[in-house]
């Protein structure tokens, strides 16, 4: 049964990066298609983060967490490199949950 499961799935991430690769270039071309591939990965990390920062099972929680995404917010609005935003945040929720 697994490998069957693996299998297909195999099978169907291969037909989707085909069909990918069928579309004719000039439907890419597209201001309003380019507009929507470049702002789709910004909404899906967007999402990702707001699940992983705000919920707990199937409920809404305000924790350290939260507190390490508003430090990493205002260290982003400031423009600090990339490191001092992941370290911020880390260290904020570290001593939050100390």
């Amino acid at each position: 049964m697994i490998w069957t499961a693996i299998l297909l799935g195999g099978v169907g991430c291969y037909l989707l990066k085909l069909g990918g690769l069928s579309i004719p270039a000039r439907v890419l071309e597209r201001p309003v298609v380019e507009r929507v591939a470049d702002l789709i990965p910004v909404a899906l990390l967007a999402a990702l983060v707001a699940v992983q920062v705000f919920a707990h099972g199937h409920s809404l929680v305000l924790d350290a967490r939260a507190a390490g995404l508003g430090v990493a917010v205002l260290l982003l609005l400031v423009r600090a490199p990339f490191l001092v935003v992941v370290f911020g945040a880390a260290l904020t929720a570290a001593l939050l949950r100390l």
